[in-house]
């Protein structure tokens, strides 16, 4: 079954010749229908530009002309302005987009010329915040007060949980509405309206080319997203952290629950405070999600119930919501997908041989970091045997881990002068190095000689400073990327109840 809410590519350009060229580009790319952004064309005659954009549109066509008082580019007599809307009207646009504030008396000065198949949104914008439930069901109210055919209210996220009470309101409203969330904070706004009732969304025909912060384009709300296919039963999962813009986990995910017809998707979720978080997304239909840096920790402490192995380490990177009760259950897969890595880095293959032991043990294995991954990995260093030095900024923090797992602290400043013996195991598991920050690493070259593996967590890019350096210490580098596809194997299983497809996860991250 397909989604009925639409996807509109919003049209700006300088020329209506260089519209009509973007108009064609989103129906190729499968937009289903078109906003013309008038206000930002250099040269408009009105009388003959109007009919030319429709007349030459392969879409229907949303005109929109707006003043800068509310956010657009317009400057000029609202008089002349109202008048254009009018205009295309008359020469047969499906839509016109008219600001709340001058809503009334525009539709009055209508009464009885516009055409039946000409709908009207009447827009509300707040570039600042979100207004409470109450105040934004007041507001579609007045909205449609004004005798609007569609409600349009725009706000601004200050935080994610302010997505849910644009949903609250998308998804309880008889009448058809337009509810978004600008900025990165309210992505989710744009990705699930066909979840919450929205009337359509907004996906750009270029990445960056936007008409308003947060949008993302047709190409990743369809092919991405697999925004045809989600619906008010679709499942929601998603990748909690700050920041999450890197993450190659939307990616990997909705791609394997398409190819198998699983009814989830999957999103971004750029989360401040977790305990927040889950308290506002507390039903079911957001069913479970990876976390990340720098949450691991906070997330635990929301779980009803946790793995054992997870408090054991006192991080969660996987939360599962048991559909029967609703409950928060907290996993660590973290540890399994690193360690695998790195065994299989130090004995050249797939497959560690069970029998013969763990090629960590009685290795010195330093862990760069005492947060929620610094913390896996020193846990499953452990397990397998490996005499374990955590090295971390503050050194208070590499004491209290290194007391919990048995091992030695050192600062990270030590560690540049840190070498007992020759052949240890390197672990960063910090951002350091992480895009954008690529020219950093934790720790200088000439220091890398003394180990003969080094792991990073870091997986964009796949190749960091810290293990080009290692590698031309002649130490084996293992890059993040083996951690995530271990860990990635066991939170699809836990999602979807199904076996993770290997082969597949490995060629789309081969692909990306």
């Amino acid at each position: 079954m397909k989604n009925l809410t639409l996807i509109c590519a919003p049209v700006m350009a300088d020329t209506v010749q260089q519209m009509v060229n973007l108009m064609r580009k989103a129906k190729e790319y499968g937009a289903d229908l078109v906003e013309i952004r008038l206000d930002h064309l250099k040269l408009f005659n009105p009388l003959n530009d109007v009919s030319f954009i429709i007349n030459n549109s392969p879409l229907p066509t949303l005109f929109t002309y707006r003043p800068k008082w509310e956010g657009g580019e317009y400057e000029g007599d609202e008089g002349t302005r109202l008048d254009v809307l009018r205009l295309a009207m008359e020469r047969g646009a499906d839509y016109i987009d008219v600001e709340l504030q001058v809503a009334e008396e525009f539709i009055k000065s209508i009464t009885g010329e516009k055409p039946e198949n000409c709908k009207i949104i009447v827009s509300s914008h707040n570039y600042q915040s979100t207004p409470s439930v109450e105040d934004l069901g007041n507001l579609a109210v007045r909205i449609q007060s004004t005798g609007a055919d569609i409600v349009k209210i725009a706000t601004t996220a200050v935080d994610v949980t302010d997505v849910a009470r644009m949903f609250h309101i998308t998804a309880s409203s008889q009448v058809p509405v337009i509810g978004l969330v600008m900025g990165e904070r309210g992505l989710i706004s744009r990705i699930l309206g066909s979840k919450f009732g929205g009337y359509l969304t907004f996906g750009t025909i270029e990445p960056g080319k936007v008409s308003a912060p947060g949008q993302p384009t047709i190409k990743d709300l369809l092919d991405l997203y697999n925004f045809r296919h989600i619906r008010p039963d679709t499942k929601v999962f998603g990748i909690i952290g700050k920041p999450v813009g890197h993450s190659k986990s939307p990616v990997l995910y909705n791609q394997s629950f398409k190819s198998v017809g699983f009814n989830g998707v999957y999103v971004p979720l750029l989360v401040d405070n977790v305990r927040n978080f889950f308290e506002t997304y507390s039903s079911t239909d957001f069913a479970g999600f990876s976390c990340t840096i720098p949450h691991k920790e906070a997330a635990l402490q929301c779980c009803d119930e946790v793995d054992p192995v997870a408090k054991s380490i006192g991080a969660v990177n996987c939360l599962i919501k048991r559909p029967s009760d609703g409950k928060l259950l907290g996993y660590n897969t973290d540890y399994i997908g690193a360690i695998t890595a790195i065994e299989n880095g130090l004995t050249g293959t797939s497959f560690t041989d069970v029998r013969s032991g763990s090629p960590l043990a009685g290795k010195i294995f330093v862990v760069i970091g005492a947060g929620g991954a610094g913390k896996a990995l020193a846990y499953g260093a452990r397990e397998k045997g490996a005499r374990v030095v955590i090295a971390n900024r503050t050194y208070d923090r590499a004491r209290e881990l290194a007391n919990i797992v048995g091992g030695d602290a050192i600062s990270l400043s030590e560690l540049e002068s840190f070498h007992p013996e020759d052949s240890m195991i390197l672990a960063n598991t910090t951002s350091i190095g992480m895009h954008p920050k690529i020219d950093e690493t934790p720790v200088p070259k000439h220091v890398l000689k003394h180990y003969s593996l080094v792991f990073d967590a870091v997986y964009t890019p796949k190749i960091t400073r810290l293990l080009r350096e290692a590698e031309q210490a002649g130490a084996v580098a293992v890059n993040g990327l083996e951690m995530f596809i271990g860990q990635a194997y066991e939170q699809y299983e836990r999602f979807t109840g199904l076996p993770a497809p290997k082969e597949l996860f490995r060629k789309i991250l081969g692909e990306h």
